[in-house]
C-alpha cells in the first residue's frame, strides 16, 4: 500500500510510534517521507513538546534517528495485518486529556430537530421546516450561540414546543464539553475502533481535534473519530459517558500538524473533513462537512474547556464536533445507517492526511493496559526523565 496516511508533503508533524526494542513509545516526526525518532530528555513526550514556547521550532531543529519510511510504517499500522516487530503508528497524543465538544453546528442541529418532530414523514418535515423557518428565518449559519438573537430564537422554539437539551447547548450560552477518554487511552492510525456491544445504532463522527498546551495556547491540530452510540445517548443524555467513552472508542491521527508558517488556526476554520465508510457487505457511504459552518470557534471551544475555571497541567486534545450524521439506509428502507463489524472508516482532510480504522466491538479490540504510570517507568528506565 502506498502512502495510506495521505500525509501532505508540506507541514510540520509530530506523533508517536512503537519501534524496535524501545520499551517506550517514540516521539516521531516526518521528513521527506521518512519517520524520525526525536525522543529526547528535553522533551520525552508529545505533551512536553506541546508545552514548549516554540513546539514547531523544537521539532524542526531536533536531531532525529530514522526508523523507516512513512509509507511502510503506516502500512504496518493496520491492526489486522500488523507485524509488532516492525514500527507502527500510535495515537499522536500521550499525557493530554482527551475531551470533546458536541452540538457545534447549528444548521444541522435544527435540521435534526425538524426530522425528529416529523417522525420520518417527508411531507411533515417540509411543513415543520416551513413553520420553523417562518419563526426564526432560513439562514442560521451566522447565528452566534448565546447572543440576544439566539435567545430570541430559543424563546420562539420553546413556544413552538421544539426545544430540547441539545438545542440548549447548540445555541445557548454554554458549550457542551465532555470527556472522550482518559489520557493514553486513544488509538491511532490503523488501529481498531470499538463499539460497546449493547449498541445497535451507532456511527462514526469525523472531526478535527485541537491540541492545546496547559496555558490554553493552541499549538496544532489533528483529525479524529468521535465514535458515537446513537441509541445509548438517545435513551438519556445522562448516558453520554457510556455512549462516548469505551475501549478503543477515541481515534486520533495520523499525526498532529503543528502551527507554523505553513499552517494556522485559519486553516482549521476553513478545512473540509471527509468521511468514507466501506463495509465487508459491499456497503459504502461518503460525506463531508465544512468547518466554516461551525457555530463556535475553535478558540471559544478550547476556552470553554480550560482556563481559570478548569486547568489541565498536561494540556488537552479537544474534538470540535461534527455536522455530518450518516443517514443512508443500510438494509431495510427507513432504518438509516449503523456500523457493522469489519467496516473500514476513513476520515480525511487536505491539510492533515487520512485517519483509517477498522470497526470492531470494544471487548474485541486490544485492551487498554499501557497508562501514564507505565510510560513514566519506561522513560525513567531509559534515562529520559
Amino acid at each position: 500500500m502506498t502512502n495510506p496516511s495521505h500525509l501532505p508533503a508540506d507541514g510540520l508533524f509530530i506523533g508517536r510510534a512503537r519501534a524496535g526494542d524501545a520499551s517506550y513509545p517514540l516521539v516521531v516526526t516526518v521528513r521527506d517521507g521518512m519517520v524520525f525518532d526525536i525522543t529526547s530528555s528535553a522533551a520525552p513526550t508529545v505533551r512536553d513538546i506541546c508545552e514548549l514556547a516554540d513546539p514547531a521550532g523544537h521539532v524542526r531543529a531536533a536531531n532525529g534517528k530514522p526508523i523507516g519510511s512513512l509509507d511502510a510504517i503506516a502500512a504496518n499500522s493496520f491492526a489486522a495485518t500488523r507485524d509488532p516487530a516492525k514500527a507502527y503508528l500510535l495515537s499522536p497524543v500521550d499525557l493530554q486529556a482527551v475531551k470533546a465538544s458536541g452540538v457545534t453546528f447549528v444548521v444541522s442541529l435544527l435540521e435534526r430537530v425538524i426530522e425528529e418532530q416529523a417522525r420520518g414523514s417527508a411531507e411533515k418535515a417540509d411543513a415543520i421546516r416551513a413553520d420553523i423557518a417562518g419563526l426564526i428565518g432560513h439562514d442560521l449559519s451566522k447565528l452566534k450561540p448565546g447572543s440576544p438573537e439566539a435567545m430570541e430564537i430559543k424563546a420562539k422554539l420553546i413556544q413552538r414546543g421544539a426545544w430540547s437539551q441539545y438545542l440548549e447547548v447548540g445555541i445557548g450560552p454554554d458549550a457542551e464539553i465532555f470527556t472522550k477518554c482518559q489520557p493514553m487511552a486513544s488509538v491511532g492510525f490503523g488501529a481498531d475502533v470499538g463499539l460497546h456491544p449493547v449498541s445497535t445504532w451507532n456511527n462514526p463522527e469525523p472531526e478535527i481535534a485541537m491540541i492545546a498546551a496547559s496555558s490554553g495556547k493552541i499549538v496544532g491540530a489533528t483529525i479524529g473519530n468521535d465514535v458515537n452510540l446513537r441509541d445509548v445517548e438517545g435513551r438519556s443524555a445522562l448516558l453520554l459517558g457510556k455512549a462516548k467513552d469505551n475501549n478503543a472508542s477515541a481515534s486520533l491521527g495520523p499525526l498532529i500538524r503543528l502551527f507554523d508558517d505553513t499552517f494556522s488556526i485559519d486553516d482549521v476554520k476553513q478545512a473540509i473533513v471527509r468521511l468514507k465508510v466501506e463495509g465487508e457487505d459491499g456497503f459504502s457511504l461518503e460525506g463531508a462537512s465544512s468547518m466554516a459552518e461551525i457555530s463556535r470557534s475553535p478558540e471559544e471551544l478550547v476556552a470553554a474547556a480550560m482556563g481559570p475555571h478548569h486547568q489541565y497541567p498536561d494540556g488537552l486534545a479537544l474534538y470540535l464536533g461534527t455536522m455530518f450524521v450518516p443517514s443512508k439506509d443500510r438494509g431495510e428502507k427507513g432504518k438509516g445507517f449503523t456500523h457493522k463489524v469489519g467496516d473500514i472508516v476513513t476520515i480525511s482532510s487536505e491539510k492533515f492526511g487520512a485517519l483509517v480504522n477498522r470497526v470492531r466491538l470494544s471487548p474485541d479490540c486490544p485492551h487498554w493496559t499501557y497508562g501514564a504510570s507505565h510510560l513514566m517507568r519506561d522513560l525513567a528506565k531509559a534515562g529520559l526523565i
